[in-house]
Formats: C-alpha cells, sequence, structure tokens
C-alpha cells in the first residue's frame, strides 16, 4: 500500500482549494484525516464558519 503524506499540511493552516468541488475557496485547516487507501482528507473552515471537505491534494497552503 502506497501512502500519501503531507508533511508541511498542519491544522490552523491558511490554504485555498486549487481543484475539486470547492475549487477557489479559501478558508482555515481544522481536521486532517488519513483514511484506510492512505488518501488525506482535512475540513476546511472559511472566514463565515461555513466548513467543507475535501482532499489534502486539492489545496496549497497560503
Amino acid at each position: 500500500m502506497n501512502i500519501i503524506t503531507m508533511p508541511d499540511l498542519k491544522d490552523g493552516d491558511r490554504c485555498t482549494v486549487i481543484s475539486g468541488t470547492h475549487k477557489g475557496k479559501s478558508g482555515t485547516v481544522r481536521d486532517i484525516h488519513t483514511s484506510k487507501t492512505g488518501h488525506i482528507t482535512i475540513t476546511v473552515e472559511q472566514e463565515n464558519s461555513v466548513r467543507f471537505k475535501t482532499l489534502g491534494k486539492n489545496v496549497v497552503i497560503l
């Protein structure tokens, strides 16, 4: 099994989504989870307190 890691991603970082359903949105990383298949999922909280989940590979850290 190949585990995908993103060592630069940590809770509290500011990020912008660059691909996927939430492309163009930005916010603060609140929860980081590694799935059984090795993919990193994160919860992003926007300035207006709206939260959404996305894959770690879809974001860049500001």
